[in-house]
C-alpha cells in the first residue's frame, strides 16, 4: 500500500481555557472563530474538575467526577468536529484515557498548544470498510 503525504506550513496558536470551559467545545469554537479547516493539538497541560469520555469499542460515555491532571490531549480538529483523545490521572496518579467527548469542565486552567495547517482541509467521512466516520485529508 501506497501513502500519499500531504503537507502544508503551519500556524502555531496557544490556548489558555479558564474554570468551567468545556475542552472539546472550546476547540471546535475556536476553530470556527478562526475559520481553522485543519488543526491538531500538540500538547496540553492543565486540570479538569469534570471529565467525559467514551471507552475503547463503547457506544456510551462515561462522567467522572473529581480532580484530574490532563496528561495528555491529542487528535485532528477543524471547524467542522474534532477526534481527540484525553488521558487524565487521578490523585493517586491512576491514568485513564478515551476519546474526549463534550461535557468535561476545566477545573483550574488547560494550556492548549495547537497548529493549523493552511493548505490542507480536514473533512469527516463515513468509511464503509470502518463503519466510523474518519478523517479525509484534501488540499486546499
Amino acid at each position: 500500500m501506497q501513502v500519499k503525504a500531504n503537507t502544508s506550513s503551519t500556524v502555531a496558536h496557544v490556548l489558555r481555557l479558564k474554570p468551567g470551559a468545556d475542552p472539546k467545545l472550546s476547540l471546535i469554537e475556536y476553530a470556527k472563530s478562526q475559520k481553522l479547516k485543519s488543526a491538531t493539538v500538540v500538547s496540553a497541560v492543565g486540570s479538569l474538575q469534570e471529565t467525559t469520555l467514551r471507552y475503547a469499542n463503547q457506544k456510551d460515555s462515561a462522567k467522572l467526577s473529581g480532580f484530574r491532571e490532563v496528561v495528555s490531549l491529542t487528535g485532528t480538529f477543524s471547524d467542522e468536529g474534532a477526534h481527540l483523545h484525553l488521558s487524565v490521572s487521578d490523585s493517586n496518579g491512576v491514568t485513564i484515557g478515551g476519546h474526549l467527548v463534550e461535557g468535561s469542565k476545566v477545573f483550574t486552567t488547560l494550556e492548549i498548544v495547537i497548529l493549523s495547517f493552511p493548505e490542507l482541509i480536514f473533512k469527516r467521512e463515513l468509511d464503509p470498510q470502518t463503519t466510523f466516520t474518519e478523517l479525509v485529508i484534501q488540499k486546499k
